[in-house]
């Protein structure tokens, strides 16, 4: 590590915790609920308590003035929901051009088992690379993906944490093996912080016990999308996550103090 590092991963967690709320979906699935104002929603999920907010290098300017001094991540790979394959992630920036919008760190999407992984582990291998040079965080979001993987398989997503630091990643994201039993083994995979995503949305309760078993099993937090930013409530609903990463609340205690229902 150094110290360029150092205060950069600071400015993307809390005291080695992440709240990390992913908006770069525009690519993906368009101008979807949540992100046709993403100005309104950036100013409320870090109002909320989310530690860095995560785009693509063309939202920038429409991130810096809404962020209210949390941090800010640049996603350099994306495909859409209307081409051919969903899991052909292709590249959409580099270090450099993250730095030059004002990013704190990079982010890189792997689906570990796809057919593309060969091109997406080269690619990854590169970006940690150059971000060294720089001093930049680098996020992988590691997926078990593909033709014959179980996405919620606690060894695939094991191989794929730790896939993620052999190549030199600071951060991994992956999903979540659906109770803090078989997560463990994930966590235990690898030295680098682990950090679950959200997947579709469910209830409240649904949210907030998956990162209540995450953070039981040993895991940094969260780096949660569409539960978050498409939700009625995105201040509210990031308020409660935030109660379970950083403040180790109960599910009751975070949907409480967050003022959303208890609903069973």
């Amino acid at each position: 590590m150094n110290a360029g590092l150092d205060a950069r991963l600071d400015r993307i967690g809390t005291d080695g915790k992440y709240l990390i709320v992913p908006m770069d979906h525009g690519i993906t699935l368009g101008a979807v609920t949540g992100l046709r104002d993403i100005e309104s929603t950036i100013d409320a999920v870090t109002r909320g308590g989310a530690d860095a907010v995560l785009t693509q290098k063309g939202i920038a300017p429409r991130v810096h003035p809404n962020k209210n001094e949390k941090g800010y991540i640049v996603h350099l790979n994306a495909s859409t929901s209307i081409g051919p394959d969903s899991n052909d992630k292709r590249m959409t920036g580099t270090v450099e051009e993250a730095i030059q919008v004002g990013a704190d760190a990079v982010s890189f999407h792997i689906n570990v088992g796809s057919n593309y992984e060969p091109e997406q582990l080269t690619w990854l291998s590169e970006i940690t690379a150059d971000a060294a040079r720089y001093g930049i965080p680098v996020l992988a979001m590691a997926y078990a993906r593909g033709p014959d993987v179980e996405g919620d398989d606690p060894e695939a997503l094991g191989h794929a944490v730790r896939l993620a630091e052999e190549v030199g990643a600071h951060v991994v994201k992956t999903g979540y093996s659906g109770d803090a039993e078989s997560f463990e083994y994930v966590v235990d995979s690898t030295r680098l912080p682990v950090v679950i995503a959200g997947g579709s949305r469910g209830t409240d309760r649904e949210t907030i016990e998956m990162v209540r078993g995450a953070m039981d099993a040993g895991g940094a937090g969260v780096s949660m999308g569409r539960s978050i930013f498409q939700h009625e409530e995105p201040e509210a609903i990031a308020r409660a996550v935030s109660g379970v990463v950083h403040d180790d609340l109960e599910t009751d205690e975070a949907l409480a103090e967050a003022g959303l229902a208890l609903e069973a």
